[in-house]
């Protein structure tokens, strides 16, 4: 048994009870994920100060000398204040302990060297440390030298520091507590076996593992520290990328993939006469992408990028065509009811009166109406089917199911997406759609085994939204601009922030708000929609806006998909500050769908934190998604961003960063593609250490079936 999957209780110092807080809390069962439990910051412990050089503003320090005596105070019933007077020779301070006094006092020795290290402060004119951390030193240790007191390099380092949590604290589980489990782990360890290659390793430029791993924990130096966590973020990644790769590579081996031949009758009709605008630049490129991959015999994996507004559907629309062409069915998945009704409205509005049989199959289709669309399906009769997850029910045969479109893929798990795989004699061409802009090194990530393709260009006559933030004392002439955009006869969203849709508060402060604007636009007529409103309801009021009949739509975050309303022209954001950037973004995309100027208004208070005001210079500075989703990812991070924890894809990454690490995804996935190209079956003798390394990382907790 490899020393590392040791189970975690029998390490000195932790025993059963220790173990079961820090899997509880942590995760942590084993020796490896101890070691793998890496610092999240240090404090540069090279210098010893003496206690004549402290002030009350310096940052945590350290100073060598002894104790002199301890004094108590007691702090009402059962309470007591415990401080110990030290000195080094060059005055006296104050060690203080609230809590914990008691085990002080009986293994803090009066007259014996400690090194204490703390944040200094003053207090009755002295300096003083509240709950110091104390190592004992031998006088061989420390010396002075020229005036300047040294210490043996051997106590001298940078001190690591751990996230604990509050139970743990509590338990006597603090930072200090898992660093010294953990030197107690590096001690007992032998040295580690090599898991890179060395061929990886030296074209890298990269640290032994085994150096690496006891380095991150306890590090000489910046420096030092620098080239370990190189050498394991490397690792971490290029394991994540083999995966994917190696998983990508089986699925163009194993499947082959419909070929459709054929761009005829019904596609060339749709481009000649029912096509409602020329194509973009970006659509064509895409379209031809698509027709290439359909026609080389692999089964197609893409993934289709492009804002809200750039003509995906069109494009999806176009690829759905030619399998019809091939004699072939199709299938459009939407997240939720409203965006598959959505798609369906489109796609009918698109072909017009073409010869093709477009149906719909949602939750709410039931009974007869439900059981001719099955019936349909199977005798090959449906054309297009668009639905919600409802499609990948067992229920639902099709004759010939040849080309699949998934919309706003991050809301669906990869085990839905094979579902639908498996309702076809081969797998059908896949085409993933999503308006959530996904930056560069997360997509390498998150959809490492699609290609990709970006629409990056809007339709002819679309103009960018303007967008603008103001406080919230401003309101009267944010609403004398409502009244004029009105006037000249364009329509409005008012969005309040009912993030969840169990917040009582904020759905009284939206049905506060709507009687509040009522009141000041008693000229317009006004709707209002929330996600806790009967789906009949919510429908009636956004078709009344859909036509028009009211002015104004109040509305909550449901509206941010699924909603098309090309003569609305303004997006006014309440509390801005409470909204994420993709979710603002995904908002204001909601205007700017017809050829009139639109805006967008950001409303915060005057007040903001750092990264909120960056949040809102963003959004005003640009109306690129890219660059909002690199902005997003640097101040959140993978595992918050819009969409990527639904779907259980925020891996849990241990050192590496994928908003920070860019650079490094690359390299690593360079280095992972040149294995795969040489040896695909996964068999070669050279890359045996690489194949037996991914066959235990995959036994691990990670879920690796997210990532691919």
């Amino acid at each position: 048994m490899d020393i590392l999957d040791q189970d975690i209780k029998y390490l000195p110092g932790v025993g059963p009870t220790r173990k079961k807080m820090l899997s509880n809390e942590l995760g942590i069962e084993t020796y490896g994920d101890l070691l793998e439990y890496y610092p999240y910051k240090y404090v540069d412990r090279s210098k010893v100060y003496t206690i004549h050089e402290l002030s009350g503003d310096m940052p945590f320090v350290q100073v060598v000398g002894h104790i002199l005596s301890f004094e108590t105070f007691a702090m009402g019933p059962r309470k007591e204040r415990v401080v110990a007077h030290f000195t080094d020779g060059t005055g006296i301070c104050d060690l203080t302990w609230f809590n914990g006094g008691k085990y002080a006092k009986q293994n803090y020795k009066i007259g014996t060297q400690y090194l204490v290290f703390g944040k200094p402060t003053v207090f009755n004119n002295r300096i003083n440390f509240t709950h110091p951390d104390l190592d004992k030193v031998d006088s061989e240790q420390w010396r002075v030298e020229n005036g300047q007191l040294t210490v043996d390099s051997g106590l001298l380092r940078m001190q690591p520091y751990y996230n604990t949590t509050d139970k743990m604290k509590k338990s006597g589980l603090n930072s200090r507590a898992i660093e010294r489990l953990t030197k107690t782990l590096i001690e007992k360890l032998p040295p580690l076996p090599e898991t890179l290659p060395p061929f990886i390793c030296n074209a890298q430029h990269l640290m032994e593992r085994d150096e690496a791993l006891r380095t991150v924990h306890y590090p000489q130096n910046a420096k030092d520290l620098e080239h370990a966590r190189l050498r394991l973020k490397f690792e971490e990644l290029f394991y994540i990328q083999l995966n994917i790769l190696r998983y990508a590579s089986d699925q163009r081996r194993k499947y082959r993939g419909y070929v459709f031949s054929t761009v005829g009758d019904v596609f060339n009709t749709f481009y000649n006469q029912y096509l409602p605008f020329p194509l973009t630049g970006a659509q064509k490129r895409v379209i031809k992408e698509i027709r290439k991959d359909m026609g080389s015999g692999r089964q197609m994996n893409r993934l289709l990028q492009g804002d809200v507004g750039s003509g995906k559907t069109l494009v999806a629309l176009m690829s759905m065509l030619i399998a019809i062409d091939n004699g072939y069915q199709a299938c459009i998945m939407a997240p939720t009811e409203i965006l598959a009704e959505q798609h369906l409205q489109t796609i009918m509005g698109f072909l017009k009166d073409m010869n093709l049989r477009v149906a719909l199959l949602t939750g709410i289709v039931k009974g007869k109406r439900r059981q001719e669309v099955l019936d349909g399906l199977l005798d090959g009769t449906i054309n297009i089917l668009v639905g919600t997850h409802a499609v990948i029910e067992d229920t639902v045969q099709f004759a010939r199911l040849g080309f699949v479109v998934v919309d706003e893929q991050h809301r669906f798990g990869v085990a839905q997406r094979a579902k639908l795989w498996s309702k076809s004699a081969n797998p059908p061409h896949v085409l993933v759609m999503t308006a959530t802009p996904i930056p560069r090194t997360l997509a390498m990530t998150l959809y490492g085994d699609l290609d990709v393709s970006v629409i990056d260009e809007l339709p002819p006559g679309r103009k960018p939204v303007q967008t603008t933030h103001i406080i919230d004392t401003r309101m009267t002439s944010l609403y004398d601009g409502i009244r004029r955009q009105i006037h000249e006869g364009r329509q409005v969203y008012i969005v309040f922030p009912l993030i969840e849709e169990s917040a009582k508060s904020d759905l009284k402060n939206l049905e506060d708000g709507f009687e509040v604007l009522k009141e000041s636009f008693p000229e317009f007529r006004l709707s209002k929609v929330h996600g806790r409103m009967k789906p009949k309801d919510k429908e009636e009021e956004m078709q009344k806006f859909v036509r028009n009949e009211t002015q104004i739509l109040v509305a909550t975050t449901v509206i941010e998909v699924g909603v098309n309303v090309p003569n609305a022209s303004v997006m006014v954001i309440l509390e801005a500050q409470r909204f994420g950037l993709a979710q603002l973004h995904q908002l204001r995309g909601r205007v700017g769908r017809g050829a009139d100027q639109s805006y967008c208004i950001l409303v915060t208070p005057l007040k903001l934190s750092e990264d909120t005001r960056k949040r809102i210079d963003i959004m005003c500075e640009t109306n690129d998604g890219f660059r909002i989703a690199e902005a997003d990812l640097k101040l959140r991070g993978p595992g918050d961003l819009e969409g990527t924890q639904q779907s259980g894809m925020a891996f849990d990454l241990k050192i590496a960063d994928i908003a920070r690490d860019g650079q490094i995804v690359q390299l690593a996935r360079d280095e992972a593609q040149k294995i795969i190209d040489e040896d695909p079956e996964c068999k070669s003798e050279r890359f045996a250490l690489l194949w037996h390394r991914l066959r235990q990382l995959r036994k691990t907790n990670i879920n690796w079936a997210a990532i691919s």
